[in-house]
């Protein structure tokens, strides 16, 4: 069975970008000192599942930041070649997030890292989230992406752990609960 799961940051006020992309915000609370546990999470996550958006903004970071494959889930590059410099590091396909776990499954992948709003949204929706580990970043932007969105019924979740850092991040993990 292939279960999803998600380490992402937020502000205080529930975004995760601001409304043109930016997470300049995010950056400059970066502490390169302060270990918030991004190793331990992806260590045993076979593949990273991301919406366009996301791929779109990682593509502007130099080096790449992945050493795992990349699945892009997007009507829009679904049907364009991979640059050349992401051959055999990152695909394309026009899926549901359904459809993607049903061929991550068949592919013997276990455990996806899935990343951005809209794809995480989703993800939710159609219940394949197992957890989630959010960063709050102590701060308010006002408006922007929000990592959650409308949902056709509550999802209830239960509180793993919680811990802060003395930058002022705090970190929960939730369980999404079945």
């Amino acid at each position: 069975m292939t279960t999803a799961h998600v380490f992402i940051a937020t502000s205080l006020d529930g975004f995760i970008a601001r409304p043109d992309g930016d997470i300049g915000w995010l950056l400059q609370r970066d502490d390169p000192d302060e270990d918030h546990g991004y190793t331990e999470f992806i260590a045993d996550k076979d593949l990273i599942v991301m919406g366009r958006g996301s791929y779109e903004k990682v593509l502007s970071f130099d080096p790449w930041p992945y050493d795992r494959p990349v699945l892009v889930l997007s009507r829009q590059l679904a049907d364009t070649p991979v640059p050349e410099a992401l051959k055999g590091k990152v695909r394309f396909a026009n899926w549901t997030p359904t459809e993607a776990m049903e061929a991550l499954a068949r592919e013997n992948v276990r455990r996806v890292y899935v990343d951005g709003g809209q794809l995480v949204q989703s993800f939710l929706r159609d219940g394949l989230i197992a957890d989630m580990v959010i960063t709050t970043v102590p701060v308010l932007i006002g408006s922007g992406r929000p990592l959650f969105g409308a949902l056709p019924h509550d999802i209830d979740l239960a509180l793993v752990s919680s811990r802060s850092f003395p930058s002022g991040l705090v970190q929960s993990t939730y369980r999404v609960m079945p």
